[in-house]
């Protein structure tokens, strides 16, 4: 195992296709988002067949949403003294065969246990590609290859309750993770053929105590980055208050529990179609004014959230467009917010990524399980929690930007 790029796999990797290592990138964050959205259609089979109840039933996708945060802080040191390839490929073996260790069990707490124990063990499917792309390209370049992989990795938030859906039509909720561990050997298969390794030899990094300490400390710190990664860990954490309460507000506060797929699917375009137009603008108008825009538009669509859960009589009809809207919004925000804060660590960008992707997933997955937990049979928790997260996020950018907004850097500067 070496811990950088030969000279061999520097130029194929200069050589492969942007659009192939978008598309690949896509698929190993896939996995991820496949381990938390296809399980949503069968949290209420899983909790009848394992003896949990109620609120209790949403630590299937919290438990995981932890783990995720947790492990995050591990792959990226290791990447950036190992490399990034390695580290993908081990993480894709452990996915598959937890997957198929779950299908297996009889137990709820097991269950619990071995979803946390998998998300902390192949967090690198989520942390490692932003530190790939970053070994690539920088600044609104990146923010633009990083929002094209969105519009490719949102398909599955959209397809993955379907395919959960359609797994229960045949069979029983276990085979949706047989499911997962065969699309996890298809990707891995994939990646062991086409993925050179991307770490420079310049920029491996030593695993000693105190060169780690002081790249996790610069990546923590850096006043620059630091408000972007909270600011979406907090926007983020109020969307998976959502993930976490989605089946019971779908059917138990609105009684549309058999069409909870279409549903749920139609809001998660909204993040794919903005993924999608953020490729194609943010070079042109700069990460920083569209996600800004996008977060303002945020704050002011939670309002009327909050205004609608309030009335005391709100349906489906008035919930979905502004919790789809919301959503939207969110991805203008989610990959800019996230390139700009790794802007400055091109030289650190496994651990940098992983201290950032720590941070934000650890706060989200806590915030949104607080969220989740305190679903009252309304959707009033969910939207004051949108309302407020918005504005403190607010807070965080421009403490970040030091009172300012819109500005746009010079492109030597995002370099």
């Amino acid at each position: 195992m070496h811990g950088a790029a030969t000279p061999a796999e520097q130029t194929a990797f200069a050589a492969m296709s942007e659009r192939r290592l978008v598309f690949m990138m896509a698929a190993l964050m896939s996995l991820q988002a496949l381990g938390i959205d296809s399980m949503l259609p069968a949290i209420g089979m899983i909790g009848d067949d394992l003896g949990a109840s109620g609120n209790q039933r949403q630590f299937v996708i919290g438990a995981y949403l932890l783990g995720s945060g947790l492990g995050a802080l591990v792959p990226g040191v290791l990447a950036d003294r190992f490399g990034r390839r390695p580290l993908l490929l081990g993480a894709i073996v452990i996915y598959a065969a937890l997957s198929l260790l779950c299908s297996l069990v009889t137990s709820f707490p097991v269950l619990i246990a071995l979803r946390m124990t998998q998300a902390f063990l192949t967090a690198g499917l989520s942390v490692l590609p932003a530190a790939i792309i970053r070994d690539r390209v920088g600044g609104d370049r990146m923010a633009r290859m990083m929002s094209t992989i969105m519009v490719v990795f949102m398909v599955v938030p959209v397809l993955a309750p379907f395919l959960g859906q359609t797994v229960l039509l045949f069979a029983g909720w276990r085979y949706i993770f047989v499911l997962m561990a065969v699309l996890a050997a298809l990707v891995g298969l994939w990646t062991l053929r086409d993925l050179p390794e991307s770490l420079h030899a310049e920029d491996r990094q030593s695993i000693s105590l105190g060169p780690v300490l002081r790249n996790m400390r610069e990546a923590f710190l850096r006043r620059d980055a630091i408000g972007y990664v909270v600011g979406s860990s907090l926007v983020f954490g109020a969307l998976f208050g959502f993930l976490n309460s989605a089946q019971q507000l779908v059917s138990d506060t609105f009684h549309m529990g058999p069409y909870f797929p279409f549903i749920f699917g139609g809001a998660a375009a909204g993040m794919a179609l903005a993924n999608f137009f953020n490729s194609r603008i943010v070079e042109r108008f700069g990460a920083r004014r569209v996600s800004h825009t996008a977060l303002l538009a945020f704050i002011a669509t939670s309002v009327l959230q909050v205004l609608a859960a309030s009335s005391g009589e709100e349906k489906l009809w008035q919930f979905l467009p502004l919790m789809a809207t919301n959503m939207a919004l969110l991805g203008f925000v989610g990959a800019n917010f996230g390139s700009i804060a790794m802007q400055p660590f091109q030289h650190i960008a496994g651990s940098a990524s992983s201290a950032q992707s720590f941070l934000r997933m650890v706060t989200s997955a806590v915030l949104g399980a607080i969220i989740g937990q305190a679903y009252d049979g309304t959707a009033q928790p969910l939207a004051w929690a949108l309302l407020i997260s918005g504005v403190i996020s607010l807070a965080m950018v421009l403490f970040s930007e030091k009172g300012r907004l819109f500005r746009r850097l010079h492109p030597r500067m995002a370099n």
